[in-house]
């Protein structure tokens, strides 16, 4: 078997295995990132992503001349969302660490080189949030990581973790083209994102038909590593049943989309094929609902619905998709071009516009319009009846699942005998225990760099210990 050595090998090259990758090798450890698709598909789902939430009242990134469209954004107001989100499932110490980190953490990846843009991509955003190009963002990482000694192998899927007869990661077995390779090393960091893409896996927890179901990113992101970490002792910890599923173009592609989203649903109705309304669409922000409506437009009749809007709101849609939307100048005429049933459709419309009472629209906050309807529409509530009409056709897309190995908030893994497994850390989507149910939007990336960077840090003091003073 070919063999290499390094100091830790990072599996995966998303946001969790750069930034792993990039400190580690820039506190002078040598670093090996296993990339398990080809070079042009690198990245992970961090290839498909586009934004970090961050606490911008506590990051700066003026030195680089930006500044925070929400300025105002703090760490506490960070965690309670995301307590508030996952309904109070999430880990608070996990929480609590990510949000807390999450500036210094921004600012280090700004310095070297990441470009932002501060501008949000759609109106309805109340929190500090950076955009990012994905390939200037990779490149950025890769290049850094580079430049400071680090090794990536493509194509290369991690099939084991090997440990030594003290319990300690001795190697990390991997596979290429060429056949099998061994990366013996000091320690491991497990960044390869969730399940995903795999068929098998959406049908095992989610059920079925969800192997029918879009997946927006990487087609690579199969959970065999995650796999073969519990294999290794890692305890399976957080929501399987549990993902990020997104509103979505019902055109989209099967894999590796991107986002085709339909972003400012908020501000219309959505409608199944039956005709009827089945969420409450101004919930909440669209930061705050995108991420498990998608799930509930899924599971509706052939996996599919229709945002309608009018001329009133239409400007304040963000439509990413391949598609265009129909367009009509009665709700009728609309109605008749899309696969609903009209007569349903119609009688909810009316019911709907009768119970709209509203007062001043502000599409930026929770404006408080409400229609007391089944289901209701607690905000942004506005009657369709200012033509021309507009019906998006959406479905639900996959983004990651929520299960994963139970780690610290140093990132080290614990085993399911609740023993940290000596030099085994992990970070990202690999991991579990912080979003159930739902997701505040551009969490996940935040996580994921946060995370990436404390199991480097978490290596680093690993391997300067010696062993005989850890026994």
């Amino acid at each position: 078997m070919r063999s290499h050595s390094y100091d830790v090998v990072v599996i995966g090259c998303g946001m969790a295995g750069l930034s792993a990758g990039l400190r580690a090798a820039e506190l002078g450890r040598s670093v090996a990132v296993l990339e398990k698709a080809p070079k042009e598909d690198r990245g992970g789902q961090t290839g498909y992503s586009e934004s970090f939430r961050v606490p911008s009242a506590d990051c700066d990134l003026s030195p680089w001349g930006y500044e925070f469209d929400v300025p105002d954004y703090t760490a506490d107001e960070f965690y309670q969302d995301i307590m508030d989100r996952t309904s109070g499932h999430a880990d608070p110490e996990l929480a609590r660490t990510l949000v807390d980190d999450a500036a210094e953490t921004v600012e280090w990846l700004t310095g070297h080189g990441v470009d932002w843009d501060m501008e949000p991509l759609a109106v309805g955003y109340t929190v500090g949030r950076t955009w990012f190009d994905n390939d200037q963002l990779l490149a950025a990482l890769l290049d850094a990581i580079a430049d400071h000694g680090g090794d990536v192998f493509y194509r290369t899927g991690m099939r084991s973790i090997e440990l030594a007869d003290d319990g300690s990661v001795a190697a990390v077995e991997a596979r290429d083209p060429k056949g099998r390779l061994r990366f013996d090393c000091g320690a491991a960091v497990l960044a390869c994102g969730a399940y995903e893409s795999s068929p098998e896996k959406r049908t095992r927890y989610y059920g079925p038909g969800f192997d029918d179901m879009k997946v927006r990113g990487s087609g690579y992101n199969t959970g065999e590593a995650i796999e073969a970490a519990i294999d290794a002792g890692a305890n399976a910890v957080g929501q399987w049943s549990g993902a990020h599923m997104a509103i979505i173009d019902a055109n989209a592609p099967d894999t590796g989309g991107g986002a085709n989203r339909v972003d400012g649903y908020q501000y219309g109705v959505i409608l199944n094929v039956d005709g009827r309304r089945f969420v409450d669409e101004g919930e909440n922000a669209r930061a705050h609902t995108y991420a498990k409506f998608g799930r509930k437009i899924f599971q509706q009749p052939e996996h599919l619905a229709y945002i309608l809007l009018d001329a009133k709101t239409h400007d304040l849609v963000r439509a990413t998709g391949p598609s265009e939307p129909h367009v009509a100048e009665s709700l009728p005429e609309l109605c008749a071009t899309i696969d609903v049933d009209k007569e349903v459709a119609l009688e909810t419309l009316v019911a709907f516009n009768e119970a709209c009472d509203p007062g001043e629209f502000d599409p930026h906050t929770l404006d408080g319009n409400d229609a007391d309807c089944r289901p209701p529409k607690s905000n942004w509530a506005l009657p369709l009846d200012e033509p021309p009409f507009y019906a998006y056709a959406v479905t639900g897309g996959i983004t990651f699942g929520f299960g994963g190995v139970e780690i610290t908030t140093d990132a080290a893994v614990i085993d399911d005998r609740g023993e940290p497994i000596p030099g085994f850390f992990a970070a990202g989507n690999a991991t579990g225990q912080l979003f159930y149910d739902n997701y505040p939007g551009g969490t996940g990336l935040t996580n994921a760099a946060v995370y990436g960077r404390r199991a480097a840090e978490s290596v680093d003091d690993y391997l300067a210990t010696p062993r005989s003073a850890e026994q």
